[in-house]
């Protein structure tokens, strides 16, 4: 699994072929995004939406957009924000984490999850938070199984749903 950071144009826009790739990839979680209500019409994810979704993620200081391929293929994608927002929050965050439907149950997840942790733990971090949505079932077993606990409920600061905040630390 070769994670790398999304690569922009001089423009800051994302190249076609890679925006495609993207497309694809968020137009396959069709069941998350239709419990997330991200997207309008989660049926029809067009690559402007994912473009605007990802310059949003982008516009935040210290937020970066990390691309996960295996063999090739775009197999997901991680957005991680190094503080957040709220200055008591000392712990960096992932904001989403996204596998292609196809490829989910395989370890991908798993995979790109641990080299997020590995690169704030070589960044002298101590703990990872996120934040999954209350109705996110499959999401909060999938980040708990990973040794991620809960420590609170708090509406998501964006569209205000409810969610749980999960904390892992990174250090024994």
């Amino acid at each position: 699994m070769l994670l790398s950071p999304l690569p922009l144009t001089a423009d800051h826009d994302i190249p076609a072929p890679l925006l495609t790739e993207l497309t694809a990839l968020y137009a396959s979680q069709h069941a998350f995004h239709a419990l997330s209500g991200d997207f309008p019409d989660p049926d029809d994810i067009r690559p402007e939406q994912v473009a605007a979704a990802l310059a949003q993620e982008l516009a935040h200081e210290g937020a970066e957009v990390l691309l996960a391929r295996s063999q090739g293929r775009l197999a997901g994608v991680v957005v991680t924000l190094d503080q957040h927002p709220d200055p008591a929050d000392p712990d960096p965050w992932v904001g989403l984490l996204m596998v292609d439907a196809a490829l989910q149950g395989q370890g991908h997840g798993r995979r790109i999850v641990q080299q997020v942790e590995d690169r704030f733990r070589a960044a002298g971090r101590d703990a990872l938070r996120l934040a999954v949505l209350d109705t996110n079932t499959a999401g909060l077993a999938f980040w708990t199984a990973l040794g991620y606990e809960v420590i609170g409920h708090r509406p998501d600061l964006v569209l205000g749903r409810p969610c749980a905040v999960l904390r892992k630390p990174l250090r024994g």
